[in-house]
């Protein structure tokens, strides 16, 4: 195994920066460079060198032993200033040692997968939680991160193998009588893992809307105000406004932080019929986005009909508060009447939506929690044909057993692998 390095905290200049060292030569790369013993286990200041005995920098340096790392591997960590010009010189007499070797992005977590230090699911929360803008996206990687759906797919996974052995022992005397019926344990089993595997289904469309966005549609017919109301609630000019009828005609996204949840606000292009071929255009896409919205503004008057269907939690505003004789009912961006209204309401729409969630969180996760759901029914339909057909059964229950197995990325998973670990930083 290779000894790998790279710098575990952001590019630029701060305050300071960790160079993460791992693998077999971890800790000889470190004394070469403090010039001194590092213990097993623990922290020591240096002066780091290079190989000419020139000072690089004043550091910590960290030091741990396998497998009680991150990466289950010797590790040293270098605390230097943050300088590039120290980064760069003190990377560079590492490679020099020519003990090691830059790490590939995401090698770092790769290693700790394969070292059993983290599962899959566990991977996936680390690399989500990297990502996060928001205390919601934060706390729900943290969940995923700490083993959650992981202890979940273990529990699962024992219940099923206690099932399968239920039913293969049955299979097995088929020729003697089993002295206890074993159907109502079993049916009891798979039908616990059934329910769970449905909660954490129906919460994955709610969780991946917690880590990539809620959508939030402002729509009306031109020049009633949805680029100002965007300006007022983003707190910046992000839209460009004017007294002329179609001067939105694409879709204008703000990404913002909504009451801990991560919200994309979209200015649609005003509804209206247009001989105008790409203001047409706009107007069309501005309807499928609304549509496929978690929740839609329409600024409008009472009377007013606008293509786009109005769901449960959507808000009706009167348009340009500011120049009616009676505003009750209307909202302006320009004097910020109820703004406040209308932020308290998509605030707490969207939260009681997110308390639908469950523990799985991407697609992938839904995928493999329905091929062992799947299973589990046909499992469950075979079960009460008769014991002429447990050995369908088994087969069955060992198929969702298989599909939590990939799940948490115990088998057949490599390919996978890669394009997740692609996505992480050289130091990660």
């Amino acid at each position: 195994m290779d000894t790998i390095f790279a710098l575990a905290t952001a590019q630029g200049k701060a305050g300071v920066a960790v160079i993460r060292v791992s693998g077999p030569e971890a800790r000889i790369v470190g004394e070469k460079l403090s010039r001194k013993s590092l213990p097993s286990r623990g922290m020591t200041f240096s002066r780091l060198s290079d190989s000419h005995g020139d000072l690089l920098d004043e550091a910590l340096v960290l030091s741990f032993t396998m497998p009680d790392s991150f990466t289950g591997e010797d590790t040293v960590e270098f605390q230097c200033h943050g300088s590039s010009a120290v980064v760069s010189s003190i990377l560079q007499t590492i490679e020099e040692t020519g003990l090691a070797r830059i790490a590939e992005p995401g090698e770092f977590t790769r290693r700790a997968m394969d070292n059993g230090k983290l599962d899959l699911t566990q991977v996936e929360g680390l690399a989500d939680l990297i990502d996060a803008e928001t205390e919601a996206q934060r706390k729900q990687a943290q969940v995923v991160l700490s083993g959650g759906l992981g202890k979940l797919a273990d529990r699962w996974r024992s219940d099923l193998i206690r099932a399968a052995s239920l039913i293969e022992v049955t299979i097995d005397f088929a020729d003697e009588e089993v002295p206890v019926d074993v159907t109502p344990e079993v049916t009891d089993l798979l039908n616990g893992v059934a329910r769970d595997l449905k909660r954490e289904i129906d919460g994955v469309s709610i969780a991946e809307r917690i880590r990539d966005g809620f959508e939030v549609a402002i729509i009306g017919a031109p020049n009633v105000g949805k680029s100002t109301l965007l300006n007022a609630l983003a707190g910046r000019n992000a839209a460009i406004t004017s007294e002329y009828a179609g001067t939105t005609r694409d879709v204008i996204e703000v990404r913002m932080d909504l009451a801990g949840l991560p919200v994309t606000l979209l200015d649609t292009a005003g509804l209206r019929d247009t001989d105008d071929h790409v203001e047409g255009i706009g107007i069309k896409l501005a309807q499928e986005r609304a549509e496929a919205a978690d929740l839609r503004i329409f600024l409008a008057e009472q009377d007013e009909i606008l293509d786009v269907e109005f769901k449960p939690g959507d808000l009706r505003f009167l348009p340009k508060a500011d120049v009616r004789v009676s505003s009750e009912g209307a909202i302006s961006g320009k004097s910020g009447q109820g703004v406040d209204e209308l932020v308290t309401h998509v605030s707490m729409t969207l939260k009681d939506r997110s308390a639908h969630t469950g523990i799985a969180t991407r697609t992938r996760h839904r995928d493999a929690l329905r091929r062992s759901s799947d299973s589990l029914a046909r499992a469950m339909e075979h079960l009460h044909d008769g014991p002429e057909f447990y050995d369908i059964v088994a087969e069955d229950v060992r198929s969702a057993i298989r599909a939590l197995e990939l799940l948490v990325g115990r088998i057949n998973v490599e390919n996978l692998l890669d394009e997740i670990f692609s996505s992480f930083c050289l130091g990660k």
